[in-house]
């Protein structure tokens, strides 16, 4: 105790030098958010890519491209146990998206997504996952008793050509699905 009496300028410099790192780190913290948004905003697949990626990675890119859309909150949940929800976000508007992914390794010469699918996500989508928009994803095709299926319930399919547009990055996904709830 008597040493920083007798020296009063070290806690003062101390003080100074824990300022200046605090001020240094948050800077950093600042500067590497924005370089992650600059480049999350930047990001586009081409659709060979997402024909590459395996089944997670495949939910990691929607996740990802939700994310660039301005769905701060987009998260991957798939796995063992996720109730037919891999990608959950809420979008600018304030709607919650729930998006399951279904990847095809061969993409429209694989095997086509049929009701089983949807009938999975329709049970889940609203009540246990609280959606308001209800979303498949996949980089192959439909069938058409899925179609309409997903047309009756208020399902909302994104096939390969929509899925190769919304990633190359022109519009976010609310401007190309038709008939979404109100924000």
């Amino acid at each position: 105790m008597h040493w920083l009496a007798a020296h009063p300028w070290v806690p003062l410099l101390l003080a100074l030098l824990a300022g200046v790192g605090a001020f240094v780190w948050f800077r950093s913290r600042v500067q590497a958010q924005a370089l992650l948004h600059t480049q999350v905003r930047a990001l586009r697949y081409p659709m060979a890519a997402l024909d590459g990626l395996q089944h997670r990675k495949f939910e990691h890119a929607i996740r990802d491209l939700m994310l660039r859309d301005g769905c701060t909150d987009a998260v991957q949940v798939g796995g063992a146990g996720d109730n037919g929800a891999d990608v959950k976000a809420t979008d600018p508007y304030g709607r919650r998206w729930v998006i399951q992914c279904k990847h095809r390794r061969a993409g429209l010469a694989g095997a086509a997504v049929g009701t089983p699918d949807l009938h999975v996500l329709n049970g889940t989508g609203r009540p246990v996952h609280k959606g308001d928009v209800i979303v498949l994803v996949t980089n192959g095709r439909f069938t058409k008793p899925a179609t309409e299926f997903a047309r009756s319930q208020r399902l909302h399919l994104v096939d390969r050509h929509t899925l190769a547009t919304w990633a190359a990055g022109s519009q976010p996904l609310w401007e190309l699905l038709r008939a979404l709830p109100p924000p």
